[in-house]
């Protein structure tokens, strides 16, 4: 198969030279995308390196770290490559572990591999205490939003994907910014995509983080809301519906019906400087937990609803025998 290496560029040229001259030579195509950067980064790699696999593409505008990938990504798919990785050129990632990225998906086991930092104890003591906490917190938002309850580490930019998989995908309404990470997950989701963690660390030096933990605790939870109920809606009304679905529908009625019932009652009785009858108590009380129930069983569901036939090798094994073409953007 054909390998590529995506690297996005803003203000890493410290860094962007030595992480290119690392790269191995199982890879074809290494795609450098300056997203405007003030360094200049594309011009310093087109003036000192020599590198024949080398292509510097420049943004005019700063489209953010998902839109320099996705054009990285474009790239790669138009050129005719078989699986893409995405490092960061800050020099953090090991690019002696991209056959390791790779390995799953040439397997025909995965569609898309993602660097997981939490795996060793050892690469935690090394690792900021803030990153370690924030990266915790988003890990099980981003299980909940993406429904891949198997994966830790959703900020980590360490990635390969198989072509067919971007193929499938929306590429042009994946988020520009830094959400990128954890959008492109639940867009992996919702074509049925398998994905599995390759054990990493991390390497700390003098880099420069360009990630607002303002912008990420303000920004980052209306999203991950937002993609919850999308996947909810795709998953399990629109595209199947099963005892999953009954579940989320009979325990959102009960708890919600239960719960304004109560409240009204609440409210009411508190006017009147009375109390509530134990039977009112119980009408209200009853369908919050049996709604309760229901969601929670919708949950373990799909907690065991992750993907687990690569959807690569459905679709080659659909085009092998002349039963589809082959999906564009």
């Amino acid at each position: 198969m054909k390998i590529a290496v995506v690297i996005p560029c803003y203000k890493v040229s410290k860094h962007i030279l030595a992480v290119i001259a690392d790269i191995g030579p199982e890879v074809s195509s290494i795609y450098v995308v300056d997203d405007c950067c003030p360094q200049k980064s594309g011009e310093l790699v087109r003036s000192k390196c020599q590198d024949r696999r080398v292509k510097v593409i420049t943004h005019e505008a700063n489209k953010g770290v998902g839109g320099a990938t996705v054009t990285g990504y474009q790239a790669a798919v138009l050129d005719g490559i078989d699986i893409v990785v995405k490092v960061d050129g800050d020099g953090q990632m090991d690019t002696s572990l991209i056959p390791a990225f790779v390995a799953p998906i040439e397997r025909g086991q995965a569609d898309y591999t993602k660097g997981n930092r939490f795996y060793d104890f050892q690469s935690l003591t090394e690792m900021p205490p803030v990153r370690v906490f924030g990266n915790a917190l988003l890990s099980f938002v981003t299980k909940v939003s993406s429904g891949y309850w198997n994966l830790m580490d959703p900020t980590n930019g360490y990635t390969a994907i198989h072509a067919q998989a971007l193929k499938m995908m929306p590429l042009q309404k994946l988020d520009k910014r830094y959400f990128f990470e954890s959008d492109i997950l639940f867009r992996l989701n919702t074509i049925r995509a398998v994905v599995e963690e390759i054990p990493m660390k991390a390497n700390y030096a003098d880099e420069e983080s360009n990630l607002s933990i303002t912008k990420v605790a303000l920004d980052f939870p209306l999203k991950h809301l937002e993609r919850f109920f999308k996947r909810m809606f795709y998953n399990y009304i629109l595209r199947d519906f099963n005892l999953c679905s009954l579940q989320i529908i009979l325990g959102t009625f009960f708890t919600t019906a239960g719960t304004l019932f109560g409240l009204y009652h609440w409210y009411s009785v508190a006017q009147a400087g009375a109390t509530a009858s134990t039977g009112t108590v119980m009408v209200a009380a009853l369908p919050v937990i049996l709604g309760m129930q229901f969601l929670i069983a919708a949950a373990s569901f799909d907690v065991a609803n992750v993907p687990k036939d690569p959807v690569h090798r459905r679709v080659q094994h659909l085009l092998a025998h002349g039963l589809g073409r082959d999906p564009k953007r």
